[in-house]
C-alpha cells in the first residue's frame, strides 16, 4: 500500500509515506513557500502518485471523514476561516485543491474528538490537542510497543510535543489517549500564549485568531527576531523566556500525572525537542517523573506528525497498522470542538 500523511506546521508542511517497507516521500516544505505558490503542495503529494490513501492535513480535526464527503461546514470546523492567519488560507485552499483533483485524503480527529476522553474532562475545552497530535501519538505507540515488545493496548506514556510555534502534552494509558492539554489549553510555546486567562479575554472582547499566535517565549525575549536555536545556545541572555517554556511544559507533565498515574515514560517529540539544549534541559527536568526520551521515527526530514499520518492511513486501510488505529478507537470519533462548551450568557460563533 502507498500512503503518505501530511502535517502543516507553523513553520513548514512535511511530508512523509511508504509503500511497504520502502520510503517514497520524506520532505519538508517551508510556509513561506506555500504562502507563495500553495500548488507546491498538491505537486508535492502527485510526484508519488499513484496513492491509496493520504492522510490531509487536518486542523483541529474531524471524525475520520474522506474528502469526498468534506462540506463547507466540516472544513470551517477543523480549519477557521480566519483571513488574520495566513497559513489557514493556506491549508483551506489546498484542501480544496485537493478535493478538486479526486486526491484519496482522508481527514482525521484531535483528541476532543475522541471517546476515550471522559466528558467531564472535555468541559470548556476546544483544543485538548490538534489532529496532528493525534497522529504524533500514533507513531509514540508503535516506537513504545516496538521498543519494549508489547501489545500496543499495553502502551503508556505522556507525550511532550513541542512545535515551533505550540506546545501539547498527551496521555496515554492502555493505548488510548485519556487527557490533552492542547497547544491553546496548555501553557506557553515559543511563539504563542497557550491558554489565555478568561479576565484577559474578557477585557479584550473579540479579537482575531492571530492573537493566539503571540505572547510566547519569543514576545518575553523582547528580541522580534529570536530563534527557537538562539534561545537554546543563549538562555541565559534570555532567561525569562527560557524558564517561561521550559516551566510551563514541566506543569504540563505534572498536571498530566493525574491522569496517567504510571507513565512507563515521558516522551518528547516536534521541532524543538530536535534541539539539544532544549531536550537536554527537558530530559533533565522530567526526570523527577520517569525515563524521558525521544520518539523513535524512520522519516530524516519529515517531522513526527507526518509520519504518524501515515501510520493511521495505512492502519485505515487495514495494514500492518490497524491494531494502532484500533487501540486509538479513531474510527469511533465523533462530534465537534464545541460539544462540550457549558457556559451560559454567550456562545461562541459556530460554523
Amino acid at each position: 500500500m502507498r500512503v503518505i500523511g501530511i502535517d502543516p506546521g507553523t513553520g513548514s508542511f512535511d511530508f512523509f509515506g511508504m509503500d511497504g517497507e520502502k520510503i517514497i516521500l520524506d520532505t519538508s516544505v517551508p510556509v513561506p513557500d506555500v504562502a507563495q505558490n500553495p500548488k507546491v503542495l498538491v505537486d508535492t503529494v502527485r510526484s508519488v502518485f499513484p496513492l491509496d490513501m493520504i492522510v490531509g492535513p487536518s486542523g483541529y480535526g474531524l471524525p475520520v471523514t474522506p474528502i469526498r464527503d468534506m462540506t463547507e461546514r466540516a472544513l470551517t470546523l477543523m480549519v477557521p476561516d480566519d483571513k488574520s492567519i495566513p497559513l489557514y488560507d493556506g491549508i483551506r485552499m489546498v484542501i480544496r485543491l485537493m478535493k478538486d483533483e479526486g486526491f484519496p485524503v482522508y481527514f482525521t480527529p484531535g483528541v476532543i474528538h475522541l471517546q476515550t476522553v471522559p466528558a467531564y474532562r472535555k468541559a470548556n475545552k476546544m483544543d485538548m490537542g490538534t489532529a496532528d497530535k493525534v497522529c504524533c501519538i500514533a507513531l509514540a505507540i508503535r516506537d513504545q510497543a516496538e521498543l519494549y515488545d508489547i501489545d500496543y493496548s499495553e502502551t503508556s506514556f505522556i507525550l511532550v510535543e513541542v512545535g515551533y510555534a505550540f506546545n501539547a502534552v498527551i496521555g496515554v494509558e492502555g493505548g488510548k489517549i485519556v487527557d490533552g492539554l492542547g497547544g491553546t489549553s496548555g501553557g506557553p510555546g515559543f511563539i504563542t500564549l497557550g491558554s489565555m486567562d478568561s479576565e484577559l479575554a474578557v477585557r479584550l472582547g473579540k479579537f482575531p485568531g492571530i492573537v493566539l499566535f503571540s505572547g510566547g517565549a519569543k514576545d518575553a525575549s523582547g528580541k522580534d527576531d529570536l530563534t527557537p536555536e538562539e534561545l537554546a545556545k543563549e538562555h541565559h541572555k534570555y532567561q525569562a523566556a527560557w524558564n517561561m517554556l521550559l516551566e510551563s511544559i514541566v506543569k504540563g507533565v505534572a498536571a498530566m500525572m493525574v491522569s496517567v498515574e504510571k507513565p512507563r515514560e515521558i516522551l518528547l517529540s516536534g521541532r524543538l525537542s530536535g534541539i539539544p539544549e532544549i531536550a537536554e534541559t527537558l530530559t533533565a527536568r522530567l526526570s523527577q517523573f520517569g525515563k524521558v526520551r525521544k520518539v523513535g521515527r524512520k522519516a530524516r526530514v519529515a517531522k513526527e506528525a507526518a509520519e504518524g499520518a501515515y501510520i493511521i492511513g495505512e492502519g485505515l486501510l487495514g495494514g500492518k497498522y490497524t491494531g494502532i488505529v484500533d487501540c486509538l478507537e479513531l474510527r469511533g470519533a465523533k462530534g465537534t470542538m464545541f460539544d462540550y462548551i457549558l457556559l451560559k450568557g454567550a456562545e461562541p460563533e459556530k460554523p
